[in-house]
C-alpha cells in the first residue's frame, strides 16, 4: 500500500539527490542576510569580534540542525517540524506549529520579494532605467518628496515568476536554484578571495572589543563588545541562517531520504558556516566600525569595497548581483516549503483537499502553489517590508525549540523505531537547542509577540471549526512509518 502511494499519480515527485538538497539548503541559507547582517552586527554590537558571533549563531543552528536530521531520517515525509510535531506531540501541537511555519514561509517570501523589488530597481539604474515610486512601492509607503506608492508590481512579477517554476516541478527548480547557488557563492568567494590582500590588520585589534554601548541613529541602545555584544550579535546573524529547515520540507521529494536528508541539512549548515566566518572576518578587517555606521546597512559591503578595494569597483556591482540572485534562492525555497507543508497538513485533513491536489503531469501541489502566489503576492504588493520583515522571526526559532524536544521525546517513547541518523549526545543537544533558541525567542520585541498571538488565533478558529473535523487522526497516511502512534 505504501510503495502503490509513494509512486502513484498522487505522490510527489522522487527527483532529488544528496546535491541537490545541500544546494537547496545553501539557497535557502545565503541570501542578503549575509551582507546586511553582517555590517549591522559589526556597525552596533560586536566590531571584529563579528567572527565569533557567526561561529555561536552557527552551532545554535547546528544543534537544531541534528535533530533536524535524525527526523527527517526516521519520517520521510514532507512538512518539516509540522509533521515531526504531529508524530510526537500530537495534532494540536502540530496545527500550531504547522500554521506557524506558514507565516514564517509566506510573510518570509513577501519580505524578500519586497527587497527584491528595491535592488531589481538598482541594476536598472546602471542601464539609465527605473520602474516609477508608484509602482515599486506599497501604499504606506512615500519617498521625501512626498509621492505615495500604490502598489510593488516587480515584487508581485518575481513571486509569480518562482510559482510558475515550482509548479513546473522540484526537479527544474532545484536545477534552476543550483545555478542560482554557484552565482552567488562564486561572487562571496571572490569578495573572500581579493579582499583578502586589503585586510587591515589594525581593524581586528582589539578582537573582542571592550565591554561599552552604542546608541543607534534611531535612539537605540545595544551592548557594544564583550561576552554580550557577542552574543547580541548572534541573535543579529542568526537570521543569515535561516533557511535549511527548508531542505526537510522536500523530504518527500528525496530520492534516498534516509540517507539525504541529514547530508543536506547538515551539509548546507557547515558550508555556510565556513563560508559565514571568512566573509565576516575578511569584511571587518577591509573597513573600520565607524565605516559600517556612517553607511547605509544595505550598502555598506559596497562600501567598503568602493573605499578601500581600489580597482574592484566591478566588484561592488557584482555584490549586488549576489544579493539579488540571493533574494530569488530564498524566495524559491521559502514558496517550496509553505506549500509542503500545507500539502502535509492537507493529507492529514486538517486543510481543504486542494491544498494536496498534485497536477497529473508535473505531480506537484500546483493548486496549492497558486493559492499560496495570491497570498504572498497581496502582501508584497501592499504591505511594507518593515511590518512583514518583522513577522518572520518568532515561527522558525518556535519550530526549532520544537523539534529538539521532539527528538528528546522520540527517543524516550519509541527507542526502537529506525533512525537512519542519530543526534550524538542526545538528550544534551536537544537541551542545548532548546536553550539556545528560547534565549533568542526572549530577546525578539512583544510587537512580533502580539502579531503571533493574532495569527495562531485565526488559526484555533479554523482548526476547530474545520481541521479538527475533518482530521485522519485515525486514518494516517500510508507513507507514516509504522511504530508512530498518533494523538490529539
Amino acid at each position: 500500500m505504501a510503495e502503490a502511494q509513494e509512486v502513484g499519480e498522487h505522490s510527489l515527485k522522487r527527483s532529488l539527490g544528496p546535491m541537490n538538497l545541500v544546494a537547496l539548503g545553501i539557497g535557502g541559507i545565503i541570501g542578503a542576510g549575509l551582507f546586511v547582517r553582517t555590517a549591522a552586527a559589526i556597525a552596533d554590537r560586536a566590531g571584529p569580534s563579528v567572527v565569533l558571533a557567526f561561529i555561536v549563531a552557527g552551532i545554535g543552528c547546528a544543534f537544531a540542525g541534528l535533530c533536524y536530521a535524525e527526523f527527517a531520517s526516521m519520517i520521510p515525509v514532507a512538512g518539516s517540524a509540522y509533521t515531526y510535531s504531529y508524530a510526537t506531540m500530537g495534532e494540536f501541537v502540530a496545527w500550531i506549529i504547522g500554521w506557524d511555519l506558514i507565516l514564517e514561509y509566506a510573510v518570509a517570501a513577501a519580505t524578500v520579494s519586497t527587497a527584491w523589488s528595491e535592488y531589481a530597481n538598482r541594476v536598472l539604474d546602471w542601464f539609465g532605467m527605473r520602474i516609477p515610486y508608484q509602482w515599486s512601492h506599497s501604499p504606506f509607503e512615500h519617498d521625501p518628496n512626498g509621492a505615495y506608492g500604490m502598489i510593488n508590481i516587480p515584487a508581485v512579477f518575481i513571486l509569480l515568476l518562482l510559482t510558475a517554476l515550482l509548479i513546473r516541478g522540484t526537479k527544474e527548480s532545484a536545477f534552476v536554484n543550483g545555478l542560482i547557488v554557484i552565482l552567488k557563492v562564486s561572487i562571496v568567494l571572490l569578495f573572500i578571495g581579493i579582499g583578502w590582500g586589503f585586510i587591515n590588520p589594525a581593524n581586528h585589534m582589539p578582537l573582542i572589543p571592550t565591554p561599552t554601548t552604542y546608541v543607534t541613529p534611531q535612539g537605540i541602545t545595544h551592548a557594544y563588545g564583550g561576552i554580550l555584544g557577542i552574543l547580541g550579535a548572534a541573535g543579529v546573524v542568526f537570521f543569515a541562517y535561516i533557511g535549511f529547515d527548508a531542505v526537510s520540507t522536500a523530504a518527500q521529494e528525496a530520492r534516498n531520504p534516509k540517507r539525504d536528508m541529514p547530508i543536506g541539512i547538515l551539509g548546507s549548515l557547515a558550508f555556510c558556516t565556513i563560508l559565514y566566518v571568512l566573509f565576516s572576518y575578511v569584511l571587518s578587517g577591509v573597513a573600520t566600525v565607524q565605516d559600517f555606521r556612517s553607511a547605509g546597512r544595505e550598502a555598506s559591503v559596497a562600501f567598503a569595497i568602493t573605499k578601500y578595494m581600489t580597482g574592484y569597483e566591478w566588484l561592488s556591482k557584482s555584490v549586488t548581483v549576489a544579493i539579488l540572485a540571493g533574494f530569488s534562492s530564498v524566495i524559491l525555497v521559502m514558496l517550496l516549503g509553505q506549500s509542503r507543508v500545507f500539502y502535509s497538513m492537507s493529507k492529514d485533513g486538517l486543510v481543504p483537499k486542494i491544498f494536496s491536489d498534485v497536477h497529473p503531469k508535473f505531480r506537484t501541489p500546483y493548486k496549492s502553489n497558486m493559492l499560496f502566489f495570491v497570498f504572498t503576492g497581496l502582501l508584497a504588493a501592499f504591505v511594507p517590508a518593515d511590518v512583514t520583515g518583522e513577522m518572520t522571526s518568532i515561527g522558525t526559532l518556535f519550530a526549532f525549540m520544537l523539534v529538539c524536544a521532539g527528538v528528546w521525546i522520540m527517543r524516550v517513547r519509541s527507542p526502537e523505531l529506525e533512525r537512519g541518523f542519530r543526534v550524538p549526545a542526545a538528550p544534551l543537544v536537544a537541551i542545548l537547542g532548546i536553550i539556545t533558541c528560547g534565549a533568542m525567542i526572549y530577546g525578539l520585541g512583544w510587537t512580533n509577540w502580539m502579531r503571533l498571538i493574532v495569527w495562531l488565533l485565526i488559526g484555533f478558529i479554523f482548526y476547530f471549526s474545520y481541521g479538527k473535523r475533518h482530521s485522519r487522526i485515525n486514518a494516517p497516511p500510508p507513507e507514516m512509518p509504522e511504530g508512530i502512534k498518533l494523538s490529539r
